[in-house]
């Protein structure tokens, strides 16, 4: 009966002891998941960028360069029929006119629950510019701002839930020199104003999210040869593009609400 008794306990013993294990393995299993759903991006998968105006000038060089450098890029561009080159590059192209709320809409909800470690908001236009102030059309100047300041409002407030996914959580958009009202030297009152207008945007959003880790930083690519400049420009696509990627990707807590430059140089307000 002694032995019995001694066998019995045994097997009790080794019966807790393996309860016991298995619910200390559920519970690491449990914390593994709650901490995919808080954004974590597990080590084997790419960091996501995704750039708006993708399809050609500095927005093309910038997905060819992060693409390049092992990022996985979704590139946007109102077109996607027609960015073959953008296509070429082997990465993601979704449909996006930022001016369109159904067309930010849509992307949001393609999106869903899909983690996005930069965004970069690059589209923009030069605008209606005249060297005259009696020849200005102010309502044509409307299109100006919503393309290059609530165009990229729209898209950073549809896919604030894929960024706070990620603990990357930066947020770069494409601003010019032209937009800082210290070193305004005139002209082009439409384009620097939507400019200065993106600058303060971001400003304010760099404000409100900074406690939860975002960056938020506007960037000058400088004078680059595109269609919205000409031959005499300083930088190629690909030049400015090389430059703003080191900017981007050395970006940290400390610069968030920073307007930079390509090089990294803080430009003025």
């Amino acid at each position: 009966m002694k032995r019995w008794k001694r066998h019995l306990s045994g097997r009790l013993s080794k019966m807790l002891l393996g309860a016991t294990t298995l619910a200390c393995l559920t519970i690491g299993q449990v914390g593994v998941a709650t901490g995919a759903d808080v954004g974590q991006t597990p080590s084997d998968q790419k960091p996501t960028v995704l750039i708006t105006g993708a399809n050609r000038g500095i927005g093309l060089a910038l997905a060819e360069h992060f693409h390049q450098q092992g990022f996985a890029v979704i590139g946007t561009a109102r077109k996607p029929e027609e960015a073959i080159e953008l296509k070429d590059i082997g990465v993601e192209v979704y449909r996006l006119d930022i001016t369109d709320p159904e067309s930010v809409a849509s992307l949001k909800s393609e999106l869903v629950g899909r983690p996005l470690d930069i965004l970069l908001n690059n589209a923009g236009i030069g605008g209606h510019s005249t060297s005259q102030l009696k020849d200005l059309d102010i309502e044509r100047l409307k299109n100006t701002f919503d393309v290059n300041s609530l165009g990229a409002l729209r898209v950073v407030q549809a896919l604030m839930p894929n960024m706070k996914m990620s603990s990357r959580r930066i947020v770069a958009s494409m601003s010019s020199r032209m937009g800082s009202i210290q070193q305004n030297t005139g002209g082009a009152i439409g384009y620097r104003a939507s400019k200065s207008a993106l600058n303060s945007i971001n400003k304010s959003l760099s404000n409100e999210f900074s406690e939860q880790g975002f960056v938020f930083v506007v960037l000058h690519p400088g004078w680059v040869r595109t269609a919205m400049t000409n031959d005499s420009a300083t930088y190629s696509t690909e030049e400015s593009a090389r430059h703003l990627y080191r900017v981007i990707s050395e970006l940290s807590k400390k610069d968030n609400g920073q307007f930079y430059d390509l090089h990294g140089n803080s430009i003025a307000w």
